[in-house]
């Protein structure tokens, strides 16, 4: 992480701070950078949760969920309000896991982010994680990868990250909440040695490529990527309704970090 970009990012969020007037409790990369496999080109993907004033919602006008900054060079800085975060967390949608377990934290108050990880590890459904999982991986391959065997390379990580996470959350049968570095995904699931050479040297080359094209996706990887979804549809499972019980628990955290942030004003 370049220090000059640290610096950038802190400023956009101080803007956002004054613009918006709003806490961040949580402000992280994502993406590539987040997920252990940038270029050197890499976007800098600053995602952040904010939680609004108290006194912004006596208004009988709706405010939007989302804050997006301008794009800025290589700077791409937006984020969510927390209510969004927690009705998105409780749809599966793995995104907000992955913030909550980001290796590259801007910013984050730490009870803030230990009552998130506690609420998704409670109330987090697996079916609907895997499900979101799936999603990702069968996309990628369905639109990106051709006849001949060749993919764009940077999509193929975009297939494989999602088949390493339903591949962890198959031999973790007790957790919903898989890591977000390909690398610790790789560490913790038993991954053949094979396929261990493949990602490895693919990731160095990605490190050290600007741009990587199209290419012939190596046939391990491939295998890999279709048999883990095929696992996945197996062990997916039914969606049930959110339980009115998850329900309630996001509404007392939604009005505890409030009250709570808006002390510190």
């Amino acid at each position: 992480m370049s220090p000059e970009a640290v610096t950038q990012v802190d400023a956009l969020l101080r803007q956002v701070r004054i613009d918006h007037q709003v806490h961040i409790p949580l402000a992280i990369e994502s993406g590539s950078r987040a997920w252990g496999f940038p270029s050197p080109d890499s976007d800098y993907d600053c995602r952040f949760i904010y939680v609004r004033p108290a006194a912004q919602s006596l208004s009988i006008w709706p405010k939007r969920d989302v804050i997006e900054m301008p794009l800025v060079g290589d700077m791409d800085v937006n984020g969510w309000d927390l209510s969004k975060a927690l009705r998105l967390l409780l749809k599966g949608n793995a995104v907000v896991v992955e913030w909550l377990n980001s290796p590259i934290v801007y910013s984050g108050d730490i009870i803030f982010r230990d009552e998130m990880l506690s609420f998704a590890n409670t109330w987090l459904d697996r079916g609907r994680i895997v499900t979101h999982y799936l999603h990702l991986g069968r996309r990628q391959l369905d639109v990106h990868l051709e006849n001949d065997g060749t993919i764009p390379l940077k999509k193929l990580f975009y297939a494989l990250r999602p088949a390493m996470a339903l591949r962890w959350l198959r031999l973790h049968a007790g957790s919903a909440v898989a890591p977000m570095s390909l690398s610790v995904l790789v560490d913790e699931a038993e991954t053949p040695r094979a396929l261990r050479a493949q990602l490895t040297e693919l990731v160095e080359l990605k490190a050290s490529t600007r741009e990587m094209g199209r290419g012939q996706a190596p046939s391990v990887l491939i295998e890999f990527i279709q048999q883990e979804l095929e696992h996945g549809v197996q062990f997916a499972g039914s969606t049930p309704p959110i339980a009115d019980e998850a329900m309630v628990a996001a509404d007392a955290l939604y009005e505890r970090t409030t009250r709570r942030l808006d002390l510190s004003l």
